[in-house]
């Protein structure tokens, strides 16, 4: 692989899971308008969020990666999301109070429209049509008309992500976020169930503590307790829209993807010559890349090589991703590669991706004990290996949805049909998230370096 890097020198490469737009000149363009518009994020922030996962790197601060499984321009509202951002301080309280750890809060919002597909098209009664990749490109309805893929939608998931960041940034500075409301990040549908009580008993024991640091003089009007980061993610899949939302940093020189502040690399689009890995290897936001079953420990190490030629830590994010009772047979390979080869990374867990299902009825959905037995494999792996399990990345939302089965309601196969709405892949409910959070706080109190 060459040294020479340019915003464009992806397109010499081999570029798996884009679309064939009929309509060359229109893509051209739609590029052209975005890469006039002004940035979704920042150099500034995306470089804190490195600082901060060198700290989890370090073993000193634990990784909570969470949102849709595809966002969609038919569920994009404030209230959606709204809720997903609370199950988020949600999560992230349970774990920094009982697992005594800082959490850095990035969510899979503001820009995860693109999905990878493992066909380019799907049958129904007979008919076969171009497979849905997100409405950053096609549309979900099985025509013909809707599945032809749209430049103008990369403009209209611009102004929704905008609209988005422009929200959650608000909620994380404006108040929203001050510890000092952590019973009102209650959601109406969990308020009686037994996780929520759980967590009302975590909230009032906050409450105690922070009126103790008042009474004491301490901290009242901190910021700390006031406001919180919160980052943003999505698979880097469409490489041109990526890369007419790359800018130069005036201060720096550097060139970062400024359509949000961490980037990963698919388990399908992360060949060491392909177009994707090329793209992300030059810019210099955290970059994150999924490990499946199917990786090599040998490339898992080029890869190392390749996006983090420097070593630094906070730069790359392996998101293993196994599938329940295969991590005990892949995972270790892969630390013990890294782990020999002095390579710096978080390594987190994707216990989502490899336990999707399929029911009787064509449901897609995951069981929660599937998702909750691999996260604790990949802590029983890290254990053993003298390793830290750095992070989580989770499918969730804050609507009250049936897509998942199990968890502390029992969301049953036959409840599916009840609230099923998501656009790709099933998601955790807000219950079944913050009874994964329990679980990790759980998990981290026994957690060492």
């Amino acid at each position: 692989m060459s040294n020479s890097w340019d915003v464009n020198s992806w397109r010499q490469k081999t570029a798996l899971q884009q679309p064939e737009y009929p309509d060359k000149k229109a893509l051209q363009r739609v590029e052209g308008v975005l890469a006039n518009m002004p940035p979704l994020v920042f150099a500034g922030e995306a470089r804190k969020l490195r600082a901060d996962l060198a700290q989890v790197a370090k073993g000193n601060a634990f990784l909570l990666q969470g949102g849709d499984c595809a966002e969609s321009f038919a569920e994009f509202n404030a209230k959606n999301i709204r809720d997903t951002f609370k199950v988020m301080l949600q999560m992230a309280a349970v774990m920094t109070y009982a697992g005594k750890c800082p959490v850095v809060k990035v969510g899979r919002m503001a820009g995860q429209f693109a999905k990878p597909r493992s066909s380019g098209s799907e049958i129904i009664d007979g008919i076969e049509l171009p497979s849905y990749r997100g409405d950053i490109i096609n549309g979900i309805e099985f025509s013909e008309s809707a599945r032809v893929p749209d430049p103008e939608r990369l403009v209209k998931v611009y102004h929704q992500s905008a609209a988005t960041m422009n929200l959650l940034r608000a909620f994380a500075q404006g108040g929203f976020a001050d510890l000092h409301q952590v019973h009102k990040w209650n959601l109406d549908f969990i308020q009686t169930s037994p996780i929520g009580e759980r967590y009302h008993s975590i909230a009032n024991r906050i409450d105690d503590a922070l009126q103790f640091m008042e009474a004491c003089g301490i901290g009242a009007g901190a910021s700390q307790l006031r406001e919180t980061d919160f980052y943003t993610s999505h698979e880097a899949l469409l490489l041109p829209y990526e890369e007419a939302l790359t800018r130069c940093d005036s201060l720096t020189g550097e060139w970062y993807d400024c359509s949000a502040h961490m980037l990963w690399i698919g388990d399908r689009t992360r060949q060491l010559d392909g177009a994707h890995v090329e793209f992300l290897r030059g810019v210099n936001n955290p970059i994150g890349v999924k490990a499946g079953p199917t990786m090599d420990p040998e490339d898992l190490v080029k890869l190392c090589d390749v996006l983090n030629p420097n070593n630094d830590e906070g730069r790359l994010n392996i998101i293993v991703r196994m599938g329940a009772d295969k991590v005990a047979e892949g995972m270790p390979k892969l630390i013990q590669a890294v782990e020999k080869g002095g390579k710096k990374v978080v390594w987190s867990c994707d216990p989502m991706h490899g336990n999707t299902i399929k029911t009787n009825t064509g449901y897609k959905t995951r069981r929660v004990d599937d998702v909750l037995r691999e996260v604790q494999q990949f802590f029983e792996v890290h254990r053993s290996e003298g390793t830290y399990p750095g992070g989580v990345h989770f499918e969730m939302t804050g609507q009250n949805v049936t897509e998942c089965v199990g968890g502390a309601f029992q969301v049953t196969e036959a409840d599916l049909a009840d609230r099923y709405h998501t656009h790709c892949d099933p998601r955790l409910n807000a219950d079944q998230s913050l009874e994964l959070a329990f679980m990790i706080s759980e998990t981290l109190k026994k957690t060492t370096v």
